[in-house]
């Protein structure tokens, strides 16, 4: 590892990354750092799909970091997840230990990749409320018209990065960010991925297992605990389709199907963002996720080793 001094696991959701990650740190005395945006949340387990269990290997439980860190209601964003991400890939290092980092995250991971100063910059929610009526031609206008920013970098095609690129564009006009000093990464990233029909498959059995496990039920318990519909829809899908249910919207079944179908296109649009990394010039060691879990495992300890030589 005197190459690499970090390991990355990405992929979709259902590609089976935490069950690698864990095979991994065990054979290769590491520990394991979430790249999981909602897993940070206590009490939300079964939504944001934690399954806990898998951390539990040949009798012994590998080391988690940013699991159940926050109680729900609270927000997270990306500057956090990297100061959250430093501190525990210095503590992991520090042991002597290797960090691997697993997720599906993409935007968290490609910041840290990118080391990207512009996460810095607060959410200002009043200007938010502003340009939420505009559409999406009236904002790139304003872009345009912003003397402070470059928008060849910013994805058109999405409302949500328009106004986030006004927001930087505002801070910037009465702020200067400042660069943080941080650890050097060297990372070696691989990436997991099944056949459409694949992931469709275990999207929709992972469900249902979900379903049976109480999932409704958890999010009844978190409204019961004063956590507000508004914020829950703000926290997934899962999360937003099941309150819509429990409004009497939508049926089982159509919660079902409607779910399902969201998630499915939910994996693509995640496949998408990691294709716009390797654009980025970001090298991605693609595995098949359908091939058995001992040979990845054997695939990446090889690939690990030999960079190490």
């Amino acid at each position: 590892m005197d190459q690499h001094n970090l390991i990355i696991i990405l992929g979709a959701t259902a590609a089976g990354k935490t069950k690698l990650a864990v095979s991994i740190a065990d054979a290769l005395n590491g520990e394991i750092i979430s790249a999981d945006s909602r897993q940070i949340f206590k009490r939300m387990n079964i939504g944001t799909g934690k399954d806990l269990e898998e951390y539990h290997i040949n009798g012994r439980k590998i080391p988690h970091h940013l699991i159940d860190i926050l109680e729900p209601g609270e927000r997270y964003h990306v500057d956090a997840f990297k100061n959250d991400f430093y501190q525990a890939f210095e503590s992991i290092t520090q042991k002597n230990k290797i960090p691997i980092l697993c997720g599906g995250t993409g935007m968290y991971i490609h910041s840290l990749l990118q080391n990207q100063t512009l996460t810095a910059v607060p959410v200002n929610q009043p200007l938010r409320d502003q340009l939420n009526p505009l559409s999406k031609e009236e904002l790139i206008l304003k872009l345009q018209h912003h003397k402070n920013q470059n928008i060849d970098h910013v994805d058109l095609s999405s409302k949500k990065r328009l106004i986030r690129a006004l927001e930087v564009a505002d801070y910037l006009n009465h702020n200067t960010l400042e660069a943080v000093e941080r650890p050097e990464i060297k990372p070696i990233i691989f990436g997991l991925k099944n056949e459409v029909e694949v992931t469709r498959a275990k999207i929709l059995t992972r469900l249902n297992e979900r379903f049976n496990a109480g999932l409704i039920e958890e999010v009844e318990q978190l409204i019961k605990e004063g956590i507000s519909k508004e914020m829950l829809v703000f926290y997934g899908l899962e999360y937003k389709f099941i309150v819509n249910y429990l409004d009497g919207l939508l049926t089982f079944e159509e919660l079902k199907l409607r779910l399902g179908i969201a998630i499915c296109q939910y994996a693509k649009r995640q496949n998408t963002f990691f294709r716009k990394m390797e654009k980025d010039h970001i090298e991605i060691i693609w595995l098949d996720a359908s091939a058995p879990s001992n040979l990845l495992k054997q695939l990446i300890i090889e690939k690990v080793l030999v960079s190490g030589n």
